[in-house]
């Protein structure tokens, strides 16, 4: 009788210790953010922080553990906020941390917004309470997706691509301060010899749609004649020439089209008009006005070329200049079909010069007053700085936010 009893009472007690475990456990808690970090600094803090490098690496830390499957491009999203243009991310998973890698560099100086939506839950297959937080990239404002930029800071490379001049290729260029303090330094060029030469000059022009951004500043102190700023080739690659007597500038650019390749100018010059082949916009200004704009005076020059619109626009301190549409040459001229720009030169001048139209050696354009050894010659004079590069075409919203972003 008595071991019945016991068996009862041991049955009671271990009854009573599950249900007093039981009614122990916790609930499980819905996911929530505890921090979000790239590399050291905040991005969960109670101010947007503006000193995000381009290329983060990005930590959110929840409260518990993530389920794997539902961190995706569905439930993690970025946009760009001038444009609302998505980033594409590359996400991973482990544990409580969720890493994010956005696919290319991010713009510089440019606001992003991060979300995480309702999608993403944990193993418990409790939600997120959707937020956003937002981060500004460091920097002055340039459109993502550059494939070089030079900012001359006592240096020629080029920060982020693969284009960096050996030091054989940088002659008599010195590093003065550059449009303002927090541009830092320019590239500063003697008008006689200076040169900077950067290499494989045909793979950073060589692109169906393609843009070139950079800020000019000529000293016509001594200076005589006109200003080559900078050419791969001249005419059979590309080339940026200011005029002599300040009242007018072009681009000279090879194009490919189906049969091989030609050249067409950008050419602007003052009291510009419509009279000109497959020209669509040009503002006229007088040539006083361009005179200010290209005389002792630092200039922010664009040009881009979009390739499936197959227009080219220039703008100057972010405003559109001019532009022409290769739509509108005739039927039959094999410019109407032109699907790009693309190098022609020989293929041992593939240097791209800063300071004169073409490299010193191996001249694809074998004319005296083409060659660099002769200081008399249309070498540069004055300041480069911040020269980008993309393979697109960038926007005419972009071109004025970056201006005002770099502007002195």
């Amino acid at each position: 009788m008595k071991t019945k009893h016991l068996l009862t009472s041991l049955f009671l007690f271990a009854a009573a210790f599950s249900l007093m475990l039981t009614s122990c456990k916790k609930d499980p808690e819905p996911l929530a953010l505890a921090s979000l970090t790239a590399g050291t600094i905040d991005l969960n803090g109670a101010t947007s922080p503006s000193n995000v490098p381009v290329n983060p690496t990005i930590v959110a830390t929840f409260n518990v553990e993530v389920d794997p499957a539902t961190a995706n491009a569905t439930n993690i999203t970025m946009i760009q906020d001038y444009d609302d243009a998505p980033i594409a991310l590359t996400i991973t998973a482990s544990g409580k941390n969720i890493t994010i890698v956005p696919q290319a560099n991010l713009g510089t100086g440019t606001l992003y917004q991060l979300s995480f939506g309702a999608g993403l839950k944990s193993v418990d297959a409790l939600a997120i309470t959707p937020l956003q937080r937002t981060f500004t990239t460091e920097g002055f404002f340039a459109p993502s997706g550059a494939v070089a930029h030079f900012t001359f800071e006592d240096n020629a490379n080029d920060i982020i691509g693969a284009w960096d001049p050996i030091a054989a290729d940088i002659i008599d260029i010195t590093y003065t301060a550059s449009r303002k303090a927090a541009a830092g330094k320019a590239a500063t060029f003697n008008g006689t010899t200076s040169l900077i030469e950067i290499p494989n000059g045909d793979l950073l022009m060589n692109a169906n749609s393609f843009s070139i951004a950079f800020w000019v500043k000529t000293n016509s102190t001594g200076k005589t004649n006109g200003h080559f700023v900078m050419g791969l080739a001249g005419w059979n690659g590309i080339q940026y020439e200011i005029f002599g007597g300040y009242d007018g500038s072009k681009f000279a650019i090879q194009y490919q089209h189906a049969t091989g390749t030609a050249a067409e100018d950008m050419w602007f010059p003052a009291l510009a008009d419509l009279g000109w082949q497959g020209w669509t916009y040009a503002k006229s200004l007088t040539a006083a006005e361009m005179m200010a704009k290209l005389k002792d005076n630092w200039l922010h020059v664009v040009y881009t070329y979009n390739a499936p619109t197959k227009v080219g626009t220039l703008y100057f301190d972010g405003v559109k200049m001019k532009s022409f549409d290769f739509n509108l040459w005739p039927t039959g001229d094999a410019k109407k079909g032109v699907t790009g720009l693309k190098y022609a030169g020989l293929a041992a001048d593939k240097k791209w010069a800063l300071g004169f139209i073409q490299g010193r050696n191996n001249r694809t354009i074998s004319d005296d007053w083409a060659d660099y050894a002769n200081p008399a010659n249309n070498h540069f004079k004055g300041q480069l700085d911040d020269i980008r590069i993309w393979h697109k075409a960038i926007k005419e919203n972009e071109i004025l936010l970056m201006y005002n972003s770099e502007k002195p």
